[in-house]
């Protein structure tokens, strides 16, 4: 068995890469929301920290009542008990990955973790 998965992603509003990449460790997804759409739903985690890549477009983030906008090249982190909903704006879609992991969880990274040779 190979040491590596590797797929192909179509265009959708939500892809989900979990199973598709049987992830042990993370939850990934690329998401779009057209002009003047939104995540229909509040929502918050018990365990995960969310990570929020802006890939193209712009709009913003409802955090714990907090507008942040955001546009392509923004990174965002969100706690688990935030509460977030997302927005694209009234001019344009807004397209992001968001990166689930639990929070804490990281003991090694980069070149702490890297094995040379």
């Amino acid at each position: 068995m190979a040491n590596y998965n590797k797929i192909g992603v179509k265009e959708g509003a939500r892809v989900e890469l979990h199973d598709a990449l049987h992830l042990t460790g993370a939850e990934v997804s690329i998401n779009t929301l057209p002009q003047g759409a939104s995540v229909p739903f509040v929502h918050a985690h018990r365990e995960n920290e969310e990570i929020y890549g802006i890939l193209e477009g712009e709009g913003f983030a409802k955090i714990d009542g907090e507008n942040i906008p955001l546009s392509a090249g923004d990174w965002l982190r969100i706690s688990p008990a935030a509460k977030r909903q997302f927005f694209a704006s009234e001019k344009s879609a807004i397209k992001y990955i968001c990166i689930q992991v639990k929070e804490n969880s990281l003991g090694a990274y980069t070149a702490s973790d890297a094995i040379i040779g």
